[in-house]
């Protein structure tokens, strides 16, 4: 089964596919399931806001369009904000919650390598949780 460095690995190898012609903020996600496949993601920006799509989204959304199982993990690797590494946006937590729950692992890394690992619970504490069935 991959680990984090091979997670970032991945998440590397999708960044260089990232379609940013607006931005050039290119950013890179793999998400590893309980089956142990690895699903890439890619930011795909476009001309009118609203129709981009985060590189964690595309690769979570994976996770389901091919039945590869539940994530585990997400892998993102992004050029720092404002000095700090890029975490996922709150849109992308709440995808993250919905499909791999609060323990989701969340490894954020630059393109130098330097990583964090969290998990939703701790990035999303307050944020909008699954209704209850």
């Amino acid at each position: 089964m991959a680990d984090d460095a091979d997670l970032i690995s991945a998440a590397a190898g999708a960044r260089s596919r990232s379609h940013v012609p607006y931005s050039g903020f290119a950013m890179g996600a793999a998400v590893l399931t309980d089956t142990g496949e690895v699903l890439l993601g890619a930011v795909v920006e476009n001309v009118s806001l609203g129709l981009a799509m985060c590189a964690e989204r595309v690769a979570l959304f994976s996770t389901v369009a091919t039945d590869a199982g539940t994530p585990v993990a997400l892998a993102l690797v992004a050029p720092r904000t404002d000095g700090k590494l890029t975490h996922p946006c709150g849109a992308c937590l709440q995808v993250a919650l919905e499909l791999g729950g609060p323990g989701l692992r969340i490894v954020v890394a630059d393109p130098d390598g330097t990583s964090e690992t969290s998990d939703v619970a701790t990035l999303l504490p307050a944020g909008p949780h699954k209704p209850s069935r």
